[in-house]
C-alpha cells in the first residue's frame, strides 16, 4: 500500500478562540492532501470527477496553532464507481486524527459513471 504524505502549518485561521484547530477544518486541510494526491498522479480535468459522498472523521487528539501535522492518505477501496480513502492527520509521529471518505465519480450530468480504466490504474498504487 502506497501512503501519500501532505505536510501542513497549523496556522491562525485554523484555530478557534482557544488556539485549537477547529473541526471543520479538518475536513479542507483533508481536501487539500487528497487535492495534492490528485496533482501527484496527473489526474485530468474535465466535465467528470470524484465528489464526496460520505465522510467521517474520528478526532484523538487536538492540534493546535504553529504545529505541523503529516496529512498521510492511503486508497482503502477502488470500486467500479467509487474511491474509499483513508486520511491520518500525524503529528510527531502520533496520529491526531482519522477521516475516512468515499468519493463517486460522476459525470457532467452529475449521474454515477464507471471509472475509466486509465482513471483507476494510477489509484490502484495506493491499494
Amino acid at each position: 500500500m502506497k501512503i501519500h504524505k501532505f505536510p501542513f502549518a497549523i496556522a491562525y485561521a485554523d484555530t478557534d478562540a482557544g488556539g485549537i484547530v477547529y473541526h471543520g477544518r479538518y475536513i479542507e486541510i483533508a481536501e487539500r492532501a487528497r487535492m495534492d494526491v490528485l496533482r501527484g498522479i496527473k489526474y485530468p480535468d474535465g466535465d467528470v470527477g470524484f465528489v464526496v459522498r460520505d465522510l467521517n472523521i474520528r478526532y484523538i487528539k487536538p492540534l493546535f496553532l504553529a504545529d505541523t501535522v503529516v496529512v498521510e492518505t492511503a486508497v482503502t477501496k477502488l470500486g467500479a464507481a467509487s474511491l474509499g480513502v483513508e486520511q491520518k492527520f500525524v503529528k510527531n509521529g502520533e496520529i491526531c486524527a482519522i477521516l475516512s471518505a468515499t468519493a463517486a465519480y460522476i459525470g457532467a450530468d452529475l449521474q454515477l459513471k464507471r471509472i475509466p480504466e486509465s482513471v483507476a490504474v494510477p489509484f490502484r498504487e495506493y491499494l
